[in-house]
């Protein structure tokens, strides 16, 4: 005769394993009240984020081209991606910050949704209340709750492209362009190369580069390469203990001096303030 089967208990069961980072949730306004600059400076991030707009409109630069967001519009970004947000004050919105490892039905491309439908709009809205709930709770388990709210994330924004709520720009050379310069600066803006040389990779002329940077997003090419250096020294700067020195060195610049030069002229304030600050705030 056949044992019967056995149960474990929750105690003897092995937590499973969990993607690298944590699941976070809540609303926009929250989430980039203590640094507006993580969400306003083009960068690209090591975990996926979903945005949706409940009230409101504003743009966003998706891999160097500029689009227009508004209410019922949700953006899913997977890991590399970079982007920024220019949102208005009063937008509302709700962001969900997952781990990069945590796949699933989730998109491998970014995903931009012009949804319609009512009823779609309350499963996304009541999906991520759910998400704030547990958070709120806070009980045994929270991030693989947080995990299978995710997974039902992805079925939301498989089931929408499938509906026909994507909305996709017309294919442009100058878009294609800046997609291809977007993609090199996230993979080598911590090397000490310079506009031009980006483009010469591109086989385009630093004049081209510009003008199509332009026309897609309204920052040149080299305030894109800015923009993702400076994200990057403010993360390091106001998240790590690591030597200004080493983090100059670590983001290509000649000398601590003209790194302390670049962070002042575009803050205001030396790195050292800015850690300081930063520190007050947390």
């Amino acid at each position: 005769m056949s044992e019967p089967p056995r149960f474990l208990s929750v105690a003897q069961m092995p937590p499973p394993k969990a993607p690298e980072g944590e699941i976070r949730c809540g609303s926009y306004q929250l989430m980039a009240q203590a640094a507006p600059w993580r969400y306003s400076l083009l960068h690209d991030r090591s975990d996926n984020v979903l945005i949706w707009i409940t009230r409101g409109q504003g743009r966003v630069i998706l891999n160097g081209v500029r689009r227009g967001i508004g209410m019922n519009n949700a953006l899913y970004l997977p890991a590399g991606t970079l982007f920024s947000f220019d949102l208005p004050a009063q937008v509302q919105a709700l962001m969900v910050h997952s781990p990069a490892g945590l796949t699933g039905r989730l998109p491998r491309e970014p995903v931009l949704l012009r949804v319609r439908d009512s009823l779609a709009q309350a499963e996304l809205t009541s999906t991520i209340d759910a998400m704030n709930r547990e958070v709120a709770q806070n009980r045994a388990l929270l991030q693989e709750a947080l995990e299978a709210h995710v997974r039902l994330i992805g079925v939301w924004l498989r089931r929408q492209i499938t509906a026909g709520a994507l909305d996709v720009p017309k294919p442009a050379a100058a878009q294609r362009l800046v997609r291809r310069f977007a993609g090199a600066v996230t993979r080598g803006f911590r090397d000490p190369r310079i506009m031009a040389d980006y483009a010469d990779a591109l086989d385009v002329t630093p004049t081209h580069l510009t003008r199509a940077c332009r026309d897609c997003c309204g920052k040149t090419a080299a305030d894109i390469l800015v923009e993702r250096r400076l994200y990057e020294a403010r993360h390091l700067l106001e998240t790590t203990d690591q030597p200004i020195g080493d983090i100059a060195q670590a983001l290509g610049f000649a000398s601590a001096a003209y790194f302390t030069r670049f962070i002042k002229s575009h803050t205001g304030f030396a790195p050292s303030s800015l850690r300081r600050q930063s520190r007050k705030r947390a």
